[in-house]
């Protein structure tokens, strides 16, 4: 099998190569586009499944909207359109002729649920109003990297209505929260969360929250954000209805969103110079079971112990290939990230037992012999292990990468020797933003307010705001 490059060496070749040799992805035809190949689509699958559930549990319904839009639509709130003008694409023809008016591909959907939303909500019995949506979205990206910055990624987004602004700000929140857990329970990612500043925010909204997860080189991964939208849109596409006083007024809203993205980050974060590292929560191959040799009575052996797997909901793959040898195996799968391994030998079939050799563990070369009839009992708890492993060793690196400093030169400096996540008292202007910006290109990832008050890193002002200042992808 073709090596790697070492993550310490080449994080970015690293990256490639996992994900083109692991096979979850490969580069379109056309410029910053992916074709996601099965094994990486089952695992964005697990992903939107437990997070569906998650969503489903806030009371929101799924839904399915067009991915054309009048260009006009777009034009309707002043602020949405400036911002994301550079990344339209657009449609000008239709059935060989020029269309009356162009049509915008879906870089995101207020644009095209927000007319309908007017259409359907007349009273406050309409509200609130929770749907959401998965589908793919489309970026004219000038800079592309694989999962985590492409011209067409899959997506899911929602987009909530209510008839009270304090209701509309505490389900931003709510829904900023649901993301935060999800990354932390079910990706093993430990974040930043908090609203952005002005000049960070989605353009037409009122405040936008994030989380923000840490790389291994010290950059920022945008894992998921909550827009406030305040009653901005609803008055920009007329969203009205009738309250319980007979008086005709707008709606509140926000939306929320999570991509492929968050993919990419799980696997930057985790994986190690063998390959992937998945958490189990979101492994499609929870075990895989190889028998050393492939000759009959240890195949049947072999089906007895994935049937047992299958009774337990444990969701494994039986390896009986005969064209490759059992290192060759050992390797693949450890590339593919797959939890655990389990081995099928002479010794294991007389003892009625396999051996597990689990993708990480706090000990080297960890392995263990148990009994075919205590699967449903000692697996389930090793897979917990991993994943509760792979949460530990990312909060060493998150709090690794992670540095408190108190003046612009300290941060300058720290930067230029390696990146990281530079915790400071900010008290600035978003011009000041903006030149740090383009002197260090570190923005302001999340804000929060600290219970004590500092002075600002770069103004000198006392001030009781943080700031979380890194690169980003």
């Amino acid at each position: 099998m073709e090596k790697i490059t070492p993550k310490s060496k080449n994080l970015s070749a690293w990256y490639n190569d996992v994900i083109l040799k692991a096979q979850l992805a490969d580069y379109g035809q056309v410029r910053g586009t992916m074709v996601i190949r099965p094994y990486g689509f089952a695992i964005w699958e697990n992903i939107k499944k437990e997070l569906n559930l998650r969503i489903e549990n806030e009371g929101v319904k799924n839904a399915y909207f067009p991915l054309l839009a009048p260009y006009s639509n777009f034009q309707k709130e002043k602020e949405h359109i400036e911002g994301f003008s550079p990344e339209l694409a657009i449609v000008t023809h239709g059935g060989g002729k020029e269309l009356a008016e162009k049509l915008v591909i879906r870089p995101t959907s207020e644009a095209i649920i927000y007319p309908l939303y007017a259409k359907w909500i007349h009273s406050y019995r309409d509200l609130p109003l929770k749907i959401n949506q998965w589908v793919n979205i489309v970026r004219w990206e000038k800079r592309t990297y694989l999962f985590l910055r492409t011209m067409e990624f899959l997506w899911q987004e929602g987009h909530n209505v209510f008839s009270s602004e304090d209701e509309c700000q505490k389900d931003t929140i709510r829904m900023l929260n649901v993301y935060k857990k999800f990354a932390e329970d079910a990706l093993a990612l430990p974040v930043f969360s908090g609203p952005k500043t002005e000049f960070e925010k989605f353009a037409g909204s009122k405040t936008t929250y994030a989380v923000e997860a840490v790389m291994p080189d010290g950059k920022a991964l945008q894992a998921g954000t909550s827009h406030n939208l305040s009653d901005k849109f609803s008055k920009a596409f007329d969203i009205k209805y009738q309250n319980k006083e007979g008086k005709e007024v707008y709606a509140y809203q926000n939306s929320w969103g999570v991509s492929t993205r968050i993919m990419g980050g799980a696997i930057m974060a985790h994986g190690d110079d063998k390959g992937l590292v998945l958490p189990p929560s979101i492994a499609p191959i929870k075990v895989v079971v190889v028998p050393i040799k492939a000759e009959e009575k240890f195949i049947k052996y072999a089906r007895k112990v994935q049937k047992v797997l299958t009774d337990c909901g444990i969701s494994s793959e039986l390896d009986l290939r005969d064209t490759v040898t059992v290192g060759f195996k050992f390797n693949e799968w450890e590339l593919k990230g797959v939890p655990l391994r389990m081995e099928i030998g002479e010794k294991e079939m007389r003892d009625s037992a396999v051996t597990i050799v689990p993708r990480i563990s706090e000990e080297t070369s960890y392995q263990k012999k148990i009994a075919v009839s205590s699967i449903n009992r000692e697996v389930p708890p090793m897979l917990e292990k991993i994943q509760s492993l792979l949460y530990k060793r990312a909060v060493e690196l998150k709090d690794s990468l992670t540095f408190s400093i108190s003046s612009y030169e300290e941060f300058k400096d720290q930067m230029k020797k390696r990146k990281v996540f530079a915790r400071v008292f900010w008290a600035g202007s978003t011009e000041d933003e903006v030149r740090i910006k383009e002197k260090t290109k570190c923005t302001i990832r999340v804000l929060e307010n600290s219970k004590v008050f500092g002075r600002c890193f770069y103004t000198g002002r006392e001030t009781n705001t943080v700031a979380y200042f890194a690169q980003s992808y």
